[in-house]
């Protein structure tokens, strides 16, 4: 059987300090100072709500704008479209805040995006203490990422728009129950593309402890938000460590790229016959070590191996597992990587198809947008393929 499930994940590099790049506490008066208009056809995405206008799509600017400010975007012919947050330096030049004429883009329409989005995750809280509360445009909030993890939450501000609104998100992250702390990872290489430096470091409250600690489905992590992957935790990886704890019991697992070791721990507490984690960092490991010791586990079984060698060492040595979980980062950066990217996850699903015992249990992840779920799942069922397995 092939599970195959999907995320998204951020690269991380060198940040920069708060100070580096704006006052936390200047005040931002966002009034539309321009008019976006659309070349002729250009208006047809917007009517379906799609929430970008790509710069080919722009006629003309009427007035002036700097990166990140309100514009009003407008069809040829001069009806509205939608209010939007305004980047020249960006092949997105403009990002839908909303497609209601009536609305004012202010301190106060920012506070109740981030609070109705929050409420909408509400009944996360059943199981974890930790979950991500703001999905960028899903929520309104073009560009903005909010992840809370117990007291401390995390923002990502990966846009011009996201960018100028820092001061009102801080301010309606401060109003939500619970939290002592607001720390800013937007260190991600995709600012670039906006014109932007990369940023990270305390915003509001205490500083975060080395160690923040969370709790999931009855499992204990601890991660760190400053330079963990993402925001610090694969919060959207929540429902696939459930459905591994429910395949583990009495299988011998194999975890690849284990990162913190989240698999492996919900893998052993289920009742694993045992679980070799494998990841190329060593800092990493030693992560999912202490996660193991937290959840009353012996940290045993941790490799410090590059995923294609370990792969390929266990296939000499005839090594046999009864569930593999391969969560590779993102092998595909661009759409012109895409030939190389697919041919590394056919590489990884085979070697891990030959290391399967038969009825074992495949589960399988790509984290590559550009990729897509469809073309994945033709790379899995190569693999089996040429495997000489039955998938």
């Amino acid at each position: 059987m092939v599970v195959g499930l999907a995320l998204v994940t951020t690269a991380h590099s060198r940040p920069v300090l708060p100070g580096d790049g704006g006052d936390l506490t200047s005040s931002v008066i966002m009034s539309p100072t321009a008019t976006i208009v659309l070349r002729h056809g250009k208006e047809r995405s917007l009517r379906r709500r799609h929430p970008w206008v790509f710069a080919g799509a722009i006629d003309r600017v009427v007035g002036s704008a700097e990166p990140g400010a309100t514009v009003q975007v407008s069809a040829a012919d001069g009806s509205f479209l939608a209010w939007a947050a305004y980047n020249p330096a960006s092949q997105i030049a403009a990002r839908v805040w909303s497609f209601d004429a009536a609305a004012t883009v202010d301190a106060d329409f920012i506070a109740a995006r981030v609070h109705q989005a929050a409420a909408a995750r509400a009944d996360v809280a059943a199981c974890s203490d930790a979950a991500r509360l703001v999905f960028a445009e899903s929520d309104g909030l073009p560009g903005v990422i909010i992840d809370r993890y117990a007291s401390v939450v995390v923002l990502e501000l990966t846009t011009a728009g996201a960018d100028r609104w820092r001061p009102a998100l801080v301010e309606a992250c401060r109003s939500l129950e619970g939290v002592d702390s607001i720390y800013e990872r937007s260190d991600v290489d995709i600012r670039g593309r906006e014109g932007l430096p990369q940023r990270a470091g305390l915003l509001w409250g205490a500083e975060p402890p080395a160690t923040v600690v969370i709790g999931e489905h009855g499992a204990t992590y601890g991660l760190d938000v400053r330079v963990g992957h993402k925001t610090g935790f694969y919060l959207d990886q929540r429902e696939a460590r459930r459905a591994v704890a429910a395949l583990a019991p009495g299988r011998r697992v194999l975890n690849m790229f284990g990162y913190t070791g989240a698999f492996s721990v919900v893998a052993t507490l289920a009742g694993a016959r045992g679980v070799t984690t494998v990841d190329s960092s060593a800092p990493a490991l030693a992560l999912a070590a202490d996660n193991l010791r937290r959840n009353g586990l012996e940290a045993t079984g941790l490799v410090t191996a590059d995923a294609f060698g370990e792969l390929r060492r266990l296939r000499d040595v005839a090594a046999r597992f009864d569930l593999i979980i391969v969560d590779p980062p993102k092998l595909v950066q661009r759409s012109h990587h895409l030939d190389k990217g697919a041919r590394a996850y056919k590489d990884l699903n085979w070697l891990a198809f030959g290391l399967l015992n038969p009825g074992g249990i495949l589960v399988t992840f790509s984290c590559s947008g550009v990729l897509g779920a469809e073309l994945h799942q033709k790379i899995v069922a190569d693999a089996a393929l040429d495997a000489g397995r039955e998938a």
